[in-house]
């Protein structure tokens, strides 16, 4: 049976932009411009023949229809999400790349991350450094470690006890960051149990382009 199915970059894009109620932080998401998310979703609609939003100055709105759709739309990703976490070796989910900058110590960092692998032990962890939002904006890491503010537009920097995290707003308030910055703020209480299962290798890479030798070993 062949599926007639819009574009999955033009999915993504409204997807996004729904869920931020913006074009231009949906952008900095999927690391693109803001006047190609307008574009696909734009393409989107031509496609089905309904507008899903409603563009005011400044603001979108979900129309009726969007709404409706993007119900659907989650639906499907969440239904792809777990298909393809099926097919992933037994007891990994995800891969969380963190960036670290250059003045950081990694030693400094392994009793926390070490805390945060046996609370997420579905969660295979790497580390590049240095590492900043430079990487960050061009999607080569999930998160930043840095040593000082740094804003920028659709991302969210928060303080922890030595530096800031650094993520993109459509994922900082997930669980999986949510714990991590649990961990490194030495917040235990916060952080979520760890499963019964066995531990995961976590490697280490500097530069960011280059993967060195292992950070951690199972």
């Amino acid at each position: 049976m062949t599926y007639l199915l819009p574009p999955l970059n033009a999915l993504r894009a409204f997807e996004a932009a729904a869920r931020h109620l913006s074009f231009k932080q949906a952008a900095h998401e999927l690391h693109v411009t803001a006047g190609a998310v307008s574009q696909q979703v734009r393409l989107l609609e031509e496609r089905l023949g309904v507008q899903l939003f409603e563009r005011r100055t400044r603001q979108i709105i979900l129309t009726s229809a969007g709404e409706t759709y993007l119900a659907r739309v989650r639906e499907a990703f969440r239904c792809l999400a777990e298909a393809t976490a099926e097919l992933k070796p037994e007891g990994v989910t995800s891969l969380l790349h963190i960036g670290l900058h250059a003045s950081f110590a990694i030693d400094a960092l392994r009793a926390r991350l070490a805390q945060f692998r046996r609370a997420e032990p579905q969660l295979a962890i790497r580390i590049s450094q240095p590492a900043g939002l430079h990487e960050l904006l061009e999607g080569k890491v999930d998160v930043v470690i840095a040593d000082r503010v740094q804003r920028c537009p659709g991302y969210k920097c928060e303080p922890l006890q030595s530096g800031f995290l650094i993520g993109p707003l459509g994922t900082a308030d997930c669980p999986e960051i949510e714990t991590l910055r649990s961990c490194l703020l030495g917040d235990v209480e916060h952080a979520r149990p760890a499963a019964p299962r066995a531990p995961l290798a976590a490697s280490a890479a500097r530069p960011a382009r280059r993967p060195s030798k292992p950070f951690f070993s199972a």
